[in-house]
């Protein structure tokens, strides 16, 4: 069994209102997404509010393009275009935040989407907190997923939080075993 499909297997087994940590590496990281965006969220028939800290939305709708992965359905809230002065795209399906600091503007644009698009439950995509911990320490990222996580489990969203596995302190794997149901490791080894 790939990772994709390893990682949608573990997915299932967690009811909605569930959030979860998946370990990743650059060689498992595609594979992730694809059982993230396309396998399960289209299994569940989900909208997918794709948090972006680590590349502009705009060159992730266009990696999913490359892979063949239909976004038609997932919306992008971008912490990182502002900050990198790339081109952004004004749309509902693309809500950008002015730096990865602004936490709480996070919460309220995916706030504004679940209440939006209530019409399907969710599945929100956090990639990644290690990007998100370059602008954010430890303390003010913590209680962030902690409030975050918690608002997700009243709207029963699926909520993943993507870790690059090498890129990972003792100080983020704590926090990850306090906010999430569970950390799975898909780095390709040690399931």
């Amino acid at each position: 069994m790939g990772i994709t499909s390893k990682v949608v297997s573990k997915l299932e087994e967690l009811p909605p209102a569930s959030s979860i940590a998946v370990n990743v590496n650059v060689n498992t990281y595609f594979d992730v997404l694809r059982a993230l965006v396309d396998v399960f969220a289209t299994r569940h028939d989900l909208y997918v509010f794709y948090i972006s800290s680590t590349m502009p939305s705009k060159s992730i709708e266009n990696l999913f393009e490359i892979l063949g992965i239909d976004s038609s359905r997932v919306f992008f809230v971008d912490t990182i275009s502002h900050l990198m002065r790339s081109t952004t795209e004004l749309s509902d399906r693309f809500l950008y935040i002015e730096s990865p600091t602004m936490l709480e503007n996070i919460i309220l644009k995916v706030e504004y989407l679940t209440r939006k698009y209530r019409d399907k439950k969710s599945i929100v995509i956090l990639d990644s907190v290690n990007s998100l911990s370059i602008y954010n320490g430890t303390k003010i990222l913590s209680e962030f997923l902690h409030i975050f996580v918690t608002s997700l489990r009243t709207w029963e969203s699926y909520m993943v939080i993507v870790a690059m596995k090498e890129q990972n302190t003792p100080e983020i794997e704590a926090m990850l075993n306090l906010v999430c149901d569970e950390i799975y490791n898909a780095t390709g080894g040690e399931e």
